[in-house]
């Protein structure tokens, strides 16, 4: 199988950390989505990433479908319970996380609109929503050793991405000061190999794109292609 992607992505990243903690075998295959030469409109209809493309060439996406598939192929590492209650209150972390990501991204791409263009208020709101969304992180976790409880699951992964995101993408916003347990979760996540491999990092026809203004910062779901 493979996927493809970009490598600023945070739900590519997600994609690819759960292939590494359920050591399938995979191709990482770069596409940018707003290539005229790329494929993902051919795999994907919405022309957004991740789309993981199997053996017999079928796809699937988006990154929550791509994340609960994998975890069912393998029974290495299992990342979803399968009590219906434990996966729900995963589940629930991964949306939660999810939408930090929305937020960011709509912070980051608005930002970067044209002196004149940017809207302050469209930044308040979503920079409310992410510290919403990292106060319930931080209130949930409390002083557990994971996410939810003692065992590393899909939201320990949702959650360390999300927070990844913010650091490689809205550095001023130092959330470490306010909440100490999930920067001592994210500086344990960011030792494991999945983590490490799948740091983002800047590609030139990404940073293009937003520069150019055809991706408009408010379509949070559109600006996943080139988070």
């Amino acid at each position: 199988m493979k996927i493809l992607g970009t490598l600023t992505s945070p739900f590519v990243r997600k994609a690819r950390i759960v292939l590494a903690e359920k050591r399938i075998e995979y191709t990482f295959e770069l596409e940018d989505p707003w290539d005229d030469a790329s494929r993902v409109a051919d795999a994907n209809p919405l022309g957004k990433v991740p789309v993981l493309v199997l053996d017999d060439d079928s796809t699937l996406f988006d990154s929550r479908v791509i994340v609960e598939f994998l975890d069912s192929v393998s029974p290495i590492s299992r990342l979803i319970p399968a009590d219906n209650r434990e996966k729900i209150e995963v589940k629930r972390w991964e949306a939660l996380a999810d939408g930090v990501l929305d937020a960011a991204v709509a912070v980051r791409l608005e930002r970067r609109r044209p002196a004149g263009l940017i809207s302050e208020a469209t930044i308040k709101r979503n920079m409310d929503k992410i510290e919403r969304g990292l106060a319930v992180m931080a209130r949930d976790l409390a002083r557990e050793s994971w996410c939810t409880g003692n065992t590393f699951t899909l939201a320990d992964i949702a959650c360390g991405v999300a927070l990844g995101y913010l650091d490689f993408r809205l550095g001023a916003y130092d959330w470490r000061v306010v909440h100490a347990n999930l920067a001592k979760l994210a500086v344990k996540l960011a030792e494991r190999p999945s983590f490490a491999d799948t740091v983002p990092r800047d590609t030139p026809a990404a940073a293009a794109m937003i520069d150019s203004g055809l991706v408009h910062p408010q379509d949070s779901k559109q600006a996943q292609d080139v988070a």
